[in-house]
């Protein structure tokens, strides 16, 4: 054994302990990341839960509001009708 090799061991073991924590970081890391993920994917299918409920309630709403609007049609031509038997009921009349 010459004095390079001891000094090459304690450079080798002192790399060894670099990449273990590198790799204990990004693990680490890893872990961080993949349990915001999760809570996303979560969040995610509560909030399409909620806006599929609310579009359902507005549909349900739009629906009854379309059965109690006015049939402005049937309202007009009523109108129209009623305006000429007037008419007609002022020029016989005099």
């Amino acid at each position: 054994m010459t004095t390079s090799e001891p000094v090459v061991a304690v450079e080798l073991e002192r790399l060894r302990g670099t990449v273990s924590t590198g790799f204990a970081e990004v693990k680490g890391s890893l872990s961080v990341l993949m349990e915001r993920s999760t809570r996303t994917e979560a969040d995610l299918a509560r909030l399409r839960d909620e806006t599929d409920r609310s579009i359902a309630m507005l549909s349900a709403e739009v629906e009854a509001l379309k059965l109690r609007r006015w049939p402005l049609g049937v309202v007009g031509a009523v109108a129209g009708v009623a305006g000429a038997a007037t008419g007609v009921i002022s020029l016989f009349a005099r």
